[in-house]
C-alpha cells in the first residue's frame, strides 16, 4: 500500500515537473516589462533626473530596498558613459549599469549588468515624450529569456514583479519633479 501511494506521488510529480518545463519551453526567448506615467513637469527637468545616475538616490525604487547600499560611480556625472555599480542586499543584489545611449530630452538607454542574485545582461530605456501640460515618460526593461528565466516566469509573474518597482520609481520622479526646488 505505501509502494503504491510513493509511486502515484512520483508520478504525480513527474507530471508535474513534465507541465512546467513544457510551458517553460513554450514561452517567448526575450522579455518586456514597460510602465508610464504622465508627469507635469517638461522633459529637460525629468532628463536630468534620470541621465545623471547619481540623482537616481532620489526617485529609484531599489534606494529604499536597500538604504545600505553601496555604489561605486565612474565616466562622466550624465550621459553617455556614466557609470554605476552597486552591491546591495539580496532585495537588489549586485551589478552594474552604464548609460549607452542618450538622446536629450527624449531618450536614454541604459546597459544592465547583474551579477547578483543571477547573471543577467539586460537593456533599460526611458522614453520622455511632450504631453499636454507635461510629459510621459516610459520606464521599460528588456532582454533575452534563458532558460532559467522561462522556468521562473512560470512560477513567479516578473511582469507584475518588477512593473511594481517601475510604477514606484515613476510615482517618486513625479514627486521629486513636483518638489520645489
Amino acid at each position: 500500500m505505501l509502494k503504491r501511494l510513493l509511486l502515484s506521488l512520483a508520478v504525480v510529480f513527474a507530471l508535474v515537473v513534465s507541465a512546467l518545463l513544457a510551458i517553460a519551453a513554450s514561452r517567448p526567448d526575450t522579455f518586456r516589462v514597460e510602465r508610464s506615467l504622465h508627469i507635469a513637469a517638461p522633459p529637460a527637468q525629468l532628463f536630468a533626473l534620470i541621465a545623471d545616475l547619481r540623482a537616481w538616490r532620489g526617485w529609484s525604487p531599489y534606494e529604499t530596498k536597500d538604504p545600505g547600499m553601496q555604489r561605486r560611480f565612474s565616466g562622466p556625472p550624465a550621459g553617455v558613459g556614466a557609470h554605476c555599480a552597486w552591491q546591495g542586499n539580496d532585495e537588489v543584489g549586485a551589478g552594474s549599469m552604464t548609460i549607452t545611449a542618450s538622446d536629450a530630452p527624449r531618450r536614454l538607454v541604459i546597459q544592465l549588468d547583474f551579477i547578483r542574485p543571477f547573471a543577467a545582461r539586460n537593456t533599460a530605456e526611458f522614453t520622455l515624450a511632450p504631453s499636454g501640460d507635461g510629459t510621459d515618460v516610459t520606464w521599460a526593461l528588456y532582454g533575452p529569456s534563458p532558460w532559467l528565466s522561462k522556468v521562473m516566469g512560470v512560477l513567479f509573474d516578473m511582469d507584475a514583479m518588477i512593473g511594481r518597482d517601475f510604477e514606484t520609481g515613476l510615482s517618486r520622479l513625479q514627486a521629486l519633479a513636483a518638489a520645489p526646488a
